[in-house]
């Protein structure tokens, strides 16, 4: 069932450039959708690098646990991504199924299965037909090509109403070094490492341990710093691919100077797809960021930073545009983290609403009223224990939301 386009959707797309020694295509394979993409395999080239960040999740789907036993190789060949279907909690036919996944890319292709990478996104619970992939191998191969990527993003899209791109360059050397990512994710968002999936490429030569180390990181501030609806799901994966062609000498130590720079770059491709999940969320009308400062320390200030952005009472008021700041209070006394109730401050953009524990004496309910009518919602909330800052990213919880899960299985 198709819904409409977010309302915060981007209004144009990157150019994502091509990168070298990646290929791939898309297929309409029937696993779920009529008339749609469902499909991607991507090719890459001999000597590429990989590293994955996935779902902590104790029900993993069966293609997240293949992921986990190859990543430890470090070298991958192919990835292949399905939606419609999320091969989790399926049992032995699941395992079965990345098997037969796997062997049919295999062959298709030439290569050995522990340099092949799975992905399913969908429905939990349904056994995946994975002999549907032999009907499109042969055409999927011939047809793998370093473009378009809008439509490679447009395949692994589920409850997604827009694809997710982005993209950033670096130079080593006068050398320009790539790197150019796409996701989907829109419910069942609350990534611990949800149906949510992230692919990023880059031309880089790098080390697969130095690329490993330099991921964890990046997905704390990116993908573990958003919520939709507080659900963690089966199937959370997010694979980094350096194929090696930058002609650049090898990043393989992590005290390499270009190693922090391209971490940084690497950083912003996920923050910005992070970002794009959010501001797809399922019904969402509104963007809002959720800042905790003055905490005893940063783990405690994002811990109370994911209960205001989880609370399902600040999420229902801010869609109905109210500036119902006691819902925050609330939300910071539940997290179970150091607060002193007298010390909080709050702030909705750039109006203080509430300090000393008490509300704001110069409180303006007009001018609140006013700035919660905005697409874009900054909540600020001051403890003054210490020096520990967090940001969360969160969406509305509007009626959408209930329409979209309670018919999707439908």
């Amino acid at each position: 069932m198709a819904h409409p386009v977010s309302p915060l959707a981007p209004k144009s797309y990157p150019e994502l450039p091509e990168i070298a020694g990646v290929r791939f295509a898309t297929a309409e394979a029937g696993i779920k959708y009529k008339n749609r993409t469902d499909v991607l395999l991507v090719a890459l080239d001999p000597g590429t690098t990989v590293a994955g960040v996935l779902t902590t999740s104790k029900c993993p789907s069966a293609a997240v646990d293949w992921c986990r036993d190859n990543l430890s190789g470090g070298s991958a060949r192919a990835l292949l991504v399905n939606s419609g279907n999320a091969n989790a909690f399926t049992g032995k036919k699941g395992k079965a199924a990345v098997e037969l996944s796997a062997d049919i890319v295999s062959k298709a292709l030439g290569i050995e299965p522990k340099d092949i990478f799975l992905a399913s996104t969908g429905v939990i619970g349904e056994p995946l037909p994975a002999e549907k992939f032999a009907g499109v191998a042969t055409s999927l191969v011939e047809r793998l090509a370093p473009g378009p990527w809008m439509d490679a993003a447009k395949a692994i899209m589920t409850t997604d109403t827009y694809a997710k791109l982005a993209t950033a360059t670096v130079e080593f050397d006068g050398v320009p070094v790539a790197i150019s990512g796409i996701a989907k994710g829109s419910g069942m968002i609350a990534p611990d490492m949800a149906t949510m999936l992230s692919f990023v490429f880059t031309d880089a030569p790098i080390a697969a341990p130095v690329l490993q180390a330099l991921l964890k990181p990046a997905i704390d501030t990116s993908f573990n710093a958003v919520t939709v609806d507080s659900d963690t799901s089966t199937s959370d994966t997010c694979l980094v691919f350096a194929t090696g062609k930058a002609g650049i000498q090898p990043i393989a130590a992590l005290d390499d100077p270009r190693a922090a720079t391209f971490a940084a770059a690497l950083s912003d491709v996920l923050s910005e797809l992070a970002i794009h999940v959010v501001r797809d969320g399922e019904g969402a009308t509104k963007m809002v960021t959720v800042t905790v400062e003055g905490a005893e320390t940063d783990r405690s200030a994002f811990r109370i930073a994911q209960s205001i952005a989880n609370s399902p009472l600040v999420k229902t008021a801010i869609a109905g545009e109210d500036a119902n700041w006691g819902r925050i209070v609330m939300a910071v006394g539940k997290a179970g983290e150091p607060a002193d109730r007298d010390r909080l401050e709050i702030t909705f953009g750039d109006i203080r609403v509430a300090t000393g524990g008490e509300r704001d004496p110069s409180y303006d309910e007009k001018a609140v009223s006013a700035y919660m009518k905005n697409e874009d919602i900054a909540i600020r909330v001051g403890l003054g224990l210490g020096s520990g800052t967090a940001t969360v990213y969160t969406c509305d919880l509007t009626h959408g939301y209930i329409t979209i899960n309670g018919d999707y299985r439908s």
